[in-house]
């Protein structure tokens, strides 16, 4: 395919990771910014690498759709998806950025748990991702907090594991919980990427956790990553020349080559 300045982006990274991927977006703990983390990430997936990219929010708090900018759902169905009452695509909406879609979550998976216990499908996700992979080149999910069927789902089904950890002396521990249910998936468990979230460099702790941790991703306690709740918007699409804009477009690339090197392994 000859590259435009368009699809300049697109072409660089198709040598690097061909095919369809699946991105977990997962941490043990609420409140650390992990839908903020998924909506950038879709962005950057759809509009910097130039991947058609679908967000999966899993998580019945259902922060995805806000965040880009598309209503929430009337009727509570994202349910049916895991059922097979309701194929995967038909629940698929599309959101003001060319190239990105999403599945939205809804109160109705408050029970998914239960729901995937009952069916005893231990790869109903992965099933339905691929099912999805016919579509999109990237698949960036949402999951909720939480131990338990639904994480042990998504892991089987990522290509990838992306942790936001937010700076303290938890983290560790956080970490290490989520390695045992990453690892839990089996022998070929996916890479995991720990990101420190919610950085602010003015605190004694959190240059710490830096000076600790030298090698993981940062994105920052930045104006410009909580205005996206307020623009329901990515930062890339409102403050492209941001330093916060900067760090996710870096993380992607990271993403990006843990992508690389799962493939080549």
């Amino acid at each position: 395919m000859a590259c435009n300045a368009a699809a300049d982006m697109f072409c660089r990274y198709q040598g690097a990771s061909s095919g369809v991927a699946v991105i977990a977006i997962y941490s043990v703990k609420g409140g650390v910014g992990k839908t903020t983390l998924a909506a950038n990430l879709a962005w950057c997936a759809s509009q910097t690498s130039g991947w058609k990219t679908l967000l999966w929010d899993i998580d019945a708090a259902g922060g995805a759709a806000f965040l880009l900018g598309v209503d929430p759902p009337k009727k509570r169905t994202a349910d049916s998806v895991f059922a097979r009452e309701r194929a995967p695509e038909k629940a698929v909406v599309h959101t003001p950025f060319p190239g990105l879609d999403l599945l939205p979550a809804d109160q109705s998976l408050w029970q998914l748990d239960a729901q995937l216990s009952a069916l005893g499908k231990k790869r109903r996700l992965a099933s339905l991702a691929e099912e999805l992979g016919k579509s999109y080149r990237r698949i960036i999910l949402d999951c909720p907090p939480v131990l338990n069927q639904i994480s042990a789902q998504a892991m089987r089904a990522a290509d990838v594991v992306i942790v936001p950890l937010p700076p303290s002396p938890l983290s560790a521990r956080a970490f290490k919980l989520v390695a045992e249910e990453v690892k839990g998936a089996g022998k070929h468990h996916p890479p995991m990427l720990p990101v420190l979230s919610m950085v602010d460099r003015r605190r004694n702790l959190h240059r710490d956790a830096l000076a600790a941790n030298p090698s993981w991703p940062v994105i920052p306690l930045a104006s410009a990553v909580e205005q996206c709740a307020v623009h329901r918007a990515p930062v890339g699409a409102f403050a492209p020349s941001s330093p916060a804009a900067r760090d996710f477009d870096l993380l992607w690339r990271a993403i990006e080559s843990k992508l690389k090197q799962r493939k080549a392994s």
